[in-house]
């Protein structure tokens, strides 16, 4: 066919407005960086709701642990019940960043993920109450295995070092799968040490595999991605502590004593949504340098997001007398996880977008004030919540300001 000949005309019987259903089975090969309106997909969307579950027993078991006097064993528990969480979701976000085709032996594998995080988070109150990471552990390889053949597929299709680099996340995962063990058959006083050298072992698997070859990652999907995630979090830190002040409320009848504690914890809440979402970060996330420290940081954000919640549940506990320790030890459940949420987001978020000392030590300013409200009593929560957002509005009123002044300045510096 010359370019002069005319077009084939289309079949009389598909409309040649219908899109063509796809093959249920493609290639599994790396998505372009630069793909326009590029959002997140239903399954994705799915996914992430299903990793609620496993993180609500997780803030659960921390609550119990810090009620009950045993914040240093539930707060060790937790750590590495959310390390677990977290990776796996976070491994499996940037391979869908990368490799996402939505065939369907893609969504069944994907599928099989969600059934392991459901298994995990079946273990967590085990885990909290008798040391028993086994179930953990089982929903922990599920997730990992799953996530190994998919990068086995994707090596499959991929030549050179996109190959290589499959070939490596896919051994890695396997390899750290045979470490974990230990951590079920070692006794409970090791188990801390055998985590500690895992976890740095599987931070160290996406390293490895990208020295020579990049996945194709999308700044703005991976930006979108972890939002949503945070959002999510945040919802649960909100749907737990209501579920606690009603239960107080109902079993109590302590409105009063409650009512102060509920507004604080919302005030924080809403100020770290507001504080997270403030500056656009996907511009930001460049090169793997920035994005794995960007990504490996979340760790402390996700957990000190959700252990807020856990935090205001204690509170309440400890207002209505279930708790067995101290106002000062409670109101610290809030105010230590808050503090570190607002400086992990400023060292990974704002502060590249900060301009002015002033600006630049917001942040870390509120999170110093917010641990000094935690020598306030019954009025820690509320303090805390207070400074927060007046973070949040002194935060504002400092950028209109600069905003309003760029304009006087760059006229000045032309005249």
């Amino acid at each position: 066919m010359t370019s002069s000949s005319p077009p084939a005309p289309a079949p009389q019987h598909v409309p040649q407005h219908v899109p063509q259903p796809l093959r249920p089975l493609r290639r599994l090969t790396a998505r372009g960086r630069e793909e326009s309106h590029r959002v997140s997909s239903p399954l994705e969307l799915f996914f992430d709701l299903c990793f609620v579950v496993a993180i609500a027993q997780a803030g659960a078991g921390l609550v119990h642990a810090v009620a009950t006097g045993h914040a240093g064993e539930g707060v060790l528990n937790y750590a590495m019940v959310f390390f677990a969480i977290w990776w796996a979701w976070m491994n499996f976000t940037w391979f869908a960043s990368a490799y996402d085709n939505d065939d369907a032996l893609y969504r069944v594998v994907t599928l099989v993920q969600i059934a392991g995080v459901l298994v995990l988070a079946a273990g967590v109150s085990r885990a909290f109450a008798e040391h028993d990471f086994a179930l953990v552990l089982i929903g922990y390889v599920i997730m990992r295995l799953a996530l190994a053949s998919q990068w086995l597929r994707a090596a499959r299709e991929a030549r050179g070092a996109e190959r290589a680099m499959a070939l490596r996340y896919a051994g890695g995962v396997l390899l750290c799968q045979v470490g974990w063990v230990a951590l079920v058959v070692l006794p409970a006083h090791a188990r801390p040490w055998v985590f500690l050298v895992m976890g740095i072992a599987e931070l160290c698997v996406p390293v490895y595999a990208e020295k020579d070859h990049s996945t194709s990652w999308h700044p703005h999907h991976i930006a979108e991605r972890f939002g949503l995630f945070t959002i999510i979090v945040l919802g649960e830190t909100i749907a737990a502590a209501t579920v606690a002040v009603k239960s107080a409320v109902g079993e109590h009848d302590a409105l009063s004593e409650l009512l102060p504690i509920a507004a604080g914890g919302l005030l924080i809440v809403f100020s770290a949504w507001w504080i997270y979402f403030v500056v656009p970060i996907h511009g930001h996330l460049r090169s793997n340098r920035e994005s794995f420290l960007w990504g490996y940081g979340h760790y402390l954000i996700f957990a000190s997001a959700a252990s807020i919640g856990a935090g205001i549940e204690v509170t309440v506990e400890e207002a209505v007398g279930k708790a067995h320790i101290s106002t000062t030890a409670a109101s610290a459940a809030v105010t230590v996880p808050t503090a570190l949420y607002l400086l992990t987001v400023w060292a990974l978020h704002s502060r590249h977008f900060k301009v002015g000392l002033a600006q630049q030590l917001m942040l870390p300013v509120t999170a110093l004030l917010v641990v000094c409200c935690t020598f306030l009593g019954d009025w820690a929560v509320p303090a805390a919540g207070f400074v927060s957002a007046l973070a949040v509005a002194t935060g504002t009123a400092l950028t209109a300001r600069a905003a309003a002044e760029r304009p006087v300045n760059a006229t000045a510096d032309a005249s």
